[in-house]
């Protein structure tokens, strides 16, 4: 069951990069992405991004080089401490969330036109429950 909760996870890739590349967001993976998302509430140190994501350190340095080399996050000097960095969202950063959340809609409306309405509140219920376990 795990794997195939994986694969319809993965299945997402393919329409969002393709949704990406028709907004004009290059340089951007899904992957990434989802880094993009805590930071939609203001700007965060690198280990709060971190905890958010539930990911190492590193890994969340790795994306924010690599969103910031894009022009979708910047990092400034956090002015209660000037030791540290926060990340916050470029205007193109938001475009991206924009996207991503077009495509999470179009997403859930095609599995409700699968599934049906009733089905799909069900399926939402289940994964609540497997999440909150």
């Amino acid at each position: 069951m795990p794997a195939l909760v994986q694969m319809l996870a993965a299945s997402g890739g393919p329409r969002l990069r393709a949704a990406f590349a028709a907004a004009g967001l290059d340089g951007l993976r899904p992957a990434q992405a989802v880094a993009l998302v805590p930071l939609a509430q203001g700007a965060l140190h690198a280990s709060a991004l971190a905890d958010r994501l539930q990911v190492s350190r590193q890994a969340v340095a790795q994306a924010i080089r690599a969103l910031e080399a894009h022009g979708y996050v910047v990092r400034s000097r956090d002015d209660a401490d000037a030791r540290t960095l926060r990340i916050a969202l470029t205007p193109r950063g938001g475009e991206a969330l924009r996207v991503m959340r077009a495509n999470a809609l179009a997403v859930e409306e095609h599995w409700e036109q699968v599934l049906g309405a009733r089905r799909l509140a069900e399926l939402r219920d289940i994964l609540q429950a497997l999440l909150d376990c």
